[in-house]
């Protein structure tokens, strides 16, 4: 049986922060119609994928802690009726600080939550500010304190970094107050311009200035040193984790094995072949009434689509297993970038050690532009 995992998109949200760009609506109507249907799309996958073992459950939004806790156990319950999953499987929340306390997540913890990932962003009040987050400083910190003890031993948190005035000094101050909370993960995002958000607008009509590449670079390498001297890997570009708690339903994603996505916006890549389903949730309602599934379009990724792919994703995450690469691809990918990688070696930027090749932490930095080297 392969290794797969789940992803559960709640679309509702009680405020769109001005830099998301994930499908989410601010409302409550259609929550009891949105999970009907979910349980719809998980009986009409399952014959499917029957032979699938899956290791994580990860419900994503949007803001999932909004919802009631027995909605959560409800789904939990159907995805475990209908699908080979593992008694041990990694079940993670995004949780918003504002919408839980240490009661809710104990009945979080109760439904089978057995992972939290809190989307605190900054400990600055005046970034909490800019980036529109419902929020304060202390409620974020005693959100990650109420994990703890509520009984939650696999905690997370998420941090941005490169906001406008942001000083090195202001994103050391995130890094510092992020480890001394009873965390073992941390995500540390760059602040990216998606477009059609809000902060895009700003932007463009010149009411937000960004700060330069370099900066960024400079930050990111910042949080690098920090975490890293502090008692957590990096594991991927973005991701850091103390021992024996990496997340196993990224690296999923990040080893290219199989992953089933379910609810409006979700992706899937199953069996070689990769399909979304509708963003508007009446339409996906619709959809999944009328015909079982909310598929709104797919692809089959070519051989060398897929080998680009498996590239990319390996050397982001833990490196680029040798033996592993030519089993599924062949050799001819070494061979035909041998100089290329030799040249990435004596820079600096991949480190050799038998048969992995890896981003050093300068390769990191500048993985967006060693990848499209590549032949």
């Amino acid at each position: 049986m392969k290794d797969s995992a789940l992803y559960v998109h709640i679309p509702f949200c009680d405020h769109k922060c001005i830099y998301c760009d994930f499908y989410s609506i601010i409302t409550s109507d259609n929550i009891n119609s949105f999970f009907s249907s979910l349980k719809k799309e998980i009986e009409f996958y399952s014959p499917c994928f029957k032979d699938n073992y899956f290791t994580s459950l990860f419900f994503g939004g949007g803001t999932p802690s909004l919802m009631l806790p027995e909605n959560l156990f409800e789904i939990i319950v159907h995805l475990k009726k209908y699908f080979n999953i593992s008694d041990h499987a990694e079940i993670t929340l995004e949780t918003n600080p504002g919408t839980v306390n240490k009661d809710r997540l104990k009945y979080f913890l109760d439904a089978g939550i057995n992972r939290i990932s809190v989307g605190i962003q900054s400990f600055d009040e005046f970034d909490l500010k800019f980036l529109t987050r419902i929020h304060d400083r202390q409620t974020a910190i005693n959100t990650v304190v109420d994990a703890s003890n509520a009984g939650y031993r696999n905690i997370s948190l998420d941090l941005i970094f490169n906001l406008p005035g942001q000083t090195r000094e202001k994103w050391l101050l995130n890094l510092s107050e992020a480890v001394r909370l009873p965390v073992n993960h941390i995500s540390a995002y760059s602040l990216i311009l998606e477009r059609g958000t809000i902060l895009n607008k700003l932007v463009l009509d010149g009411k937000v200035k960004m700060q330069d590449d370099d900066y960024d670079a400079d930050l990111y390498e910042t949080a690098i040193d920090y975490l890293t001297s502090n008692g957590f890997h990096q594991y991927e570009v973005s991701n850091f984790s103390r021992d024996g708690y990496e997340c196993l339903h990224n690296k999923a994603y990040w080893e290219h094995r199989d992953y089933l996505g379910l609810g409006p916006s979700a992706h899937s890549f199953m069996k070689g072949r990769r399909w979304w389903n509708y963003s508007s949730l009446k339409r996906y309602i619709g959809e999944i009434n009328a015909e079982g599934n909310a598929e709104a379009g797919f692809e089959i990724p070519s051989p060398g689509e897929l080998l680009e792919e498996y590239i990319m994703l390996s050397l982001r995450s833990a490196g680029l297993n040798l033996q592993e690469l030519e089993k599924r691809f062949g050799s001819g990918w070494y061979k035909d970038n041998y100089t290329i990688l030799n040249d990435l070696k004596q820079s600096g930027f991949i480190s050799d050690s038998g048969n992995l090749l890896k981003l050093t932490s300068r390769g990191y930095a500048l993985c967006d532009e060693i990848i499209p080297k590549f032949k």
